[in-house]
């Protein structure tokens, strides 16, 4: 059964009633100087008129204090991680939820870019990314982005390829460590240029800060030499040094998920069942996502995603997994053909639409990021509330919104 994208608004004006009654009873209240509308129970205003305020109202006011209203990011009924504590050297993670040594929590991730085409099959370490996100690029194949905060047991990660400007504003809104090799130079050279940039990248043509000794290449019999190129850890850790880049988050990040609290789960019992997903549907399209007709499929036994492509398992060299995730987001943004040379354009800024798949069920929402580079995107419900992820790691779909329209999700 083929499911067409649905086009949402956040409701930016759902707060105006109970604002409107909240100004009415400073009003009310000023005049008859009285106690301050914070002091007062919530709905004061519409209860009591200004003539009817009186001494035992206000005494029952001073022994009834207001009930708080619910966090704009906590929806009612779903406990959510809030406040983190170290227990026993662990917390949780920002990035996925699960308890972590508390050194990796609190260090900045690297956000390390992958090539996603056959000719470069299998990738290594990708199952020990947090995130993974995946967008188009010329030649209508797609790329990844694998942001990991737990890499240091990995000798290696890759293979490792080019840059495109859009992968590198994503990552600033996790304040990751970019790793790159190679660049759509016009786009991107600037950009990596940036002191708000701090980024890990091979000595080519437009890179104006490299970080070499992070680099190297691997024998792959039978692989074109572009796809032998790896980022090593031990080199990783002498370039961030010697680069001076700051190795933890700093007080005004912003995590990028809000998780379901330690014994809970959010289960969106009332939205719809979708077990199968498939991000450029089941038929070729020019989109990025049809050359390969990658799939996911949920399983009820452990409540993974389990990611397919070409008819295949696709595999983790590292350990032999297949890749598998507690969530996965189709984000829809604006796509643009830049010039001959086929280099795209995302608008990962601002808004649009996306569909959240958790616990075998599909949340029709909306993404926001109006904060700046800084700040991730926001995945809101229909109705305006933050949505509350399972406890895992994420796939980010980046869907051409233009070829929306291929989307397939089924039960």
């Amino acid at each position: 059964m083929r499911k067409k994208k649905r086009f949402l608004k956040k409701n930016l004006f759902s707060a105006i009633p109970l604002f409107s009654a909240f100004l009415c009873l400073i009003f009310i209240l000023s005049g008859c100087g009285q106690k301050k509308a914070d002091e007062l129970p919530l709905g004061g205003a519409n209860e009591n008129p200004a003539d009817e305020i009186n001494d035992n109202d206000i005494e029952k006011a001073e022994e009834e204090p207001a009930q708080e209203e619910p966090e704009e990011d906590e929806k009612p009924g779903l406990p959510i991680i809030d406040e983190r504590e170290v227990k026993n050297g662990r917390i949780q993670s920002y990035l996925t939820g699960e308890w972590t040594d508390q050194e990796k929590a609190q260090k900045r991730p690297i956000a390390v870019m992958i090539p996603n085409n056959a000719p470069a099959m299998p990738q290594y370490g990708l199952s020990k990314a947090a995130i993974i996100y995946e967008a188009p690029v010329e030649g209508r194949i797609t790329r990844l982005m694998a942001v990991l905060e737990d890499y240091e047991s990995l000798d290696h990660i890759g293979p490792v390829r080019s840059s495109r400007d859009y992968f590198v504003y994503v990552a600033m809104g996790y304040q990751a460590i970019y790793c790159n090799w190679g660049l759509a130079r016009p786009y991107v050279e600037e950009l990596l240029s940036r002191d708000t940039v701090q980024n890990i990248s091979v000595g080519v043509e437009g890179i104006h800060n490299p970080s070499d000794e992070a680099f190297g290449r691997l024998k792959r019999p039978g692989y074109a030499v572009e796809f032998t190129g790896y980022l090593f850890t031990d080199g990783l850790e002498k370039a961030i040094k010697r680069q001076k880049y700051e190795t933890e988050y700093d007080e005004l990040y912003v995590p990028p998920f809000t998780f379901i609290a330690d014994g809970f789960r959010a289960e969106y019992a009332k939205e719809e069942d979708a077990s199968f997903i498939y991000p450029g549907g089941r038929t070729d399209n020019a989109g990025g996502y049809g050359a390969y007709n990658p799939y996911f499929e949920y399983h009820e036994d452990d409540c993974l995603y389990y990611r397919y492509q070409d008819g295949k398992k696709q595999i983790d060299e590292y350990d032999g997994s297949q890749l598998a995730v507690s969530n996965v987001v189709l984000q829809y943004c604006h796509g643009e053909v830049r010039d001959k040379k086929d280099y795209l354009a995302f608008g990962v800024h601002g808004e649009g639409d996306a569909l959240v798949f958790t616990n075998g069920k599909v949340i029709e929402a909306t993404w926001m990021r109006y904060d700046g580079d800084a700040t991730p995107a926001k995945f809101f419900d229909k109705d305006g509330n933050e949505i509350i992820f399972n406890q895992g790691k994420t796939w980010i779909c980046n869907i051409w919104d233009e070829y929306g329209e291929f989307v397939e999700y089924e039960p």
